[in-house]
């Protein structure tokens, strides 16, 4: 592939301006994740595990996924199952998370919180332990 000289590109739109959506992402080759603690691997691989036991549980019910309030933005984000679990398996293996494209006009009453999720699960153990 024949490279094209950065004098003909054109200008990028976002130059010197303070809200680039693109600032803070990190240039090939950076690394910024810090290495992750034995604790929070642990905990991160209790969390996937837990998450294949709701989805479990909670799909054939037709649950599409786990909805988390988002402290930054102070939105709710719509996190289906297999994109959570692969953000998941992405911050186990790189330590950190890519940008994603947010779930597409959701339905809020397809998904649920990860507290109900522990909820429901906590249920359903003590239900199946009482028989």
């Amino acid at each position: 592939m024949q490279a094209v000289p950065h004098d003909v590109l054109p200008p990028d739109p976002f130059a010197d301006d303070p809200d680039d959506p693109a600032r803070d992402l990190p240039e090939p080759g950076d690394d910024l994740a810090e290495p992750m603690d034995a604790q929070a691997r642990t905990e991160l691989l209790a969390d996937l595990s837990d998450l294949a036991v709701y989805q479990a549980l909670l799909e054939p019910r037709g649950v599409r996924g786990i909805v988390v309030d988002c402290g930054e933005c102070d939105e709710p984000h719509y996190h289906d199952w297999h994109l959570l679990r692969a953000s998941l398996e992405q911050l186990l293996a790189d330590g950190r998370m890519r940008p994603h494209e947010p779930a597409y006009d959701p339905d809020p009453a397809d998904y649920v919180s990860w507290e109900y999720c522990r909820g429901f699960a906590d249920g359903v153990t003590a239900t199946e332990s009482a028989y």
